[in-house]
């Protein structure tokens, strides 16, 4: 079954009042029309994104860590907050192999590697060299020889088949600028009934403050479909964030 034929399955999967067949239509239309913009050409969705710039600063060779190190590992933001609880909730096991997708500064890439233990493998994948540079010199340091810095494509992560149990992407997800082919990657890489943890921003209108509108794409629904629609199933959501969601999906075999 192709990656559309899925696409279409997973529309028309959608329950609705049984009586409403004009809903029903107009929402598998409406939900064609907007996952389709997306994975039905090989374009980036950066032309189609709220914020058509939304990777610039990642990709600016004059990139510094120490701004990125400010603005992600600092009070106040709700992910570096509950870094913690994340971690609690993700669920890793002592041995097993993670992929922390967007590992930006190591946050989450050193918490994970405490917590697979010497046994175990952290890959952080990043697209900026001076990210993966400075994870490297960072796990060094602190002497986590699991530690593993990728250095990502736009289309792939770049990592092994069948070489995770779990692959983590906190507010990343909405940075792919070819989802399809990111997450094509992601499942290749996952291991037989691996899973793939998400935190990304909500996004409700007249809920989700302006500047997080304009920079996030879509909301959990059409991430959701996007990511079930390649191969996942989703298995787990956990309400402890305000401005993010958590949920978790499970790689399944596909038909």
């Amino acid at each position: 079954m192709t990656f559309v034929d899925r696409l279409i399955m997973k529309a028309i999967s959608f329950r609705f009042v049984p009586n409403n067949l004009l809903l029903l239509v107009f929402a598998v239309v409406l939900f064609l029309a907007t996952v389709s913009s997306i994975f039905g050409q090989d374009e980036s969705v950066a032309g189609k994104n709220v914020n058509p710039s939304i990777n610039k600063d990642f990709i600016n060779p004059d990139l510094k860590v120490d701004k990125f190190i400010e603005r992600f590992e600092k009070e106040g933001r709700e992910i570096y907050d509950h870094r913690q609880k994340i971690l609690e909730a993700v669920k890793i096991k002592p041995g097993t192999s993670v992929a922390d997708i967007g590992a930006g500064t190591g946050l989450f890439t050193m918490l994970f590697a405490n917590a697979v233990g010497p046994e175990g493998k952290v890959y952080a994948v990043e697209i900026t060299k001076k990210f993966t540079d400075y994870i490297d010199k960072r796990a060094n340091k602190a002497g986590l020889k699991q530690v593993q810095a990728v250095l990502c494509t736009e289309r792939s992560v770049e990592l092994p088949s069948n070489s995770i149990d779990l692959a983590f992407l906190c507010d990343v997800y909405h940075h792919f600028e070819y989802p399809q082919s990111s997450m094509e990657s992601i499942y290749r890489a996952l291991k037989a009934g691996g899973e793939l943890v998400l935190v990304e921003f909500k996004r409700i209108p007249g809920e989700t403050p302006e500047r997080l509108l304009k920079h996030v794409r879509a909301g959990q629904e059409i991430f959701t479909a996007e990511i079930e629609a390649v191969g996942f199933k989703k298995v787990e959501e956990q309400k402890f964030l305000k401005q993010n969601y958590f949920v978790r999906f499970r790689k399944i075999e596909r038909k």
